[in-house]
């Protein structure tokens, strides 16, 4: 049996990372947090911040904004681990111009080779209208296709909108 994956989405501000946060407090495990985010601003670092002081020091903080791989296949497997977001992991990826197909299939083999339960969290983008400009069509494609893999792999599927949880698939334990 291979540690579980949980796939937590939700829109902008819409709870999903205290919602995920909370899974992991609760399995009463060393808590690893896998930062994608990168502060190019100060309107970004202020928000990282804000996360990392609401965590508490009661969590190992790694920064992987681009390859999450080799963390992931260090969590120890008396750890858990959320990885915060795989919605900024993308938006990494296309502004660096990778090829979006191999890092996707890097990230989720990476994600089944974890030796302890990941919570991932994610935006869900394709509930709003269809962006004016081609990057933004590309982001929203790439969004809505990396969260259908993660969907496929997670054990268990959340959605969070204003705060509330319902489980899509699987069950929370």
């Amino acid at each position: 049996m291979h540690p579980e994956v949980t796939l937590v989405l939700g829109g902008a501000a819409s709870g999903k990372s205290d919602f995920a946060e909370t899974l992991v407090t609760a399995t009463g495990r060393d808590r690893v947090y896998l930062a994608t985010a990168q502060a190019f601003d100060d309107e970004m670092r202020h928000k990282v911040d804000h996360h990392i002081t609401r965590r508490g020091p009661l969590w190992q903080t790694i920064e992987a904004p681009l390859d999450p791989a080799p963390a992931l296949r260090q969590i120890a497997p008396d750890q858990v681990c959320l990885l915060d977001c795989a919605t900024m992991w993308l938006s990494n990826q296309l502004m660096a111009g990778t090829d979006l197909d191999a890092a996707q299939t890097e990230f989720l083999a990476a994600l089944a080779d974890c030796a302890a339960p990941v919570i991932v969290v994610s935006n869900e983008v394709g509930h709003g209208i269809v962006p004016d400009n081609a990057l933004a069509r590309q982001f929203r494609e790439a969004q809505g296709r990396l969260n259908i893999a993660l969907a496929a792999q997670a054990d268990c599927v959340v959605q969070v909108t204003a705060g509330l949880p319902l489980v899509l698939k699987g069950r929370l334990t």
